[in-house]
């Protein structure tokens, strides 16, 4: 091979080792808790959102182990006006509970 093919070769095989890289620290990232990875997203240049393959790497990421079926991991809350801690546990057989994530407008 010339000269010139090696050198394009191995410029590929370092774009590829780079992008592979930056999509695995990406998933590793994703894969956090949710103020590390904002942490991290608040740094993270918007425009090479657009080179990544974000949303498959979110879904897989942010998937969760939760089935239809399975009972709802318990967590606490306070209430809006912070007057008390509620346990989602503290409905269980007594009504049903929906659970809404994101806006509700």
């Amino acid at each position: 091979m010339s000269t010139a093919l090696t050198a394009i070769a191995w410029l590929l095989l370092m774009a590829v080792s780079l992008y592979a890289l930056a999509v695995a620290v990406i998933f590793v990232v994703m894969c956090q808790p949710p103020v590390r990875f904002g942490r991290f997203m608040r740094h993270f240049p918007m425009p090479a959102m657009a080179l990544l393959p974000f949303q498959p790497l979110w879904n897989i990421a942010r998937k969760g182990s939760t089935r239809v079926g399975q009972l709802a991991p318990d967590f606490e809350l306070s209430t809006v006006d912070r007057s008390r801690v509620v346990r989602l546990s503290s409905f269980r057989g007594d009504r049903p509970v929906a659970l809404v994530f994101g806006s509700y407008t």
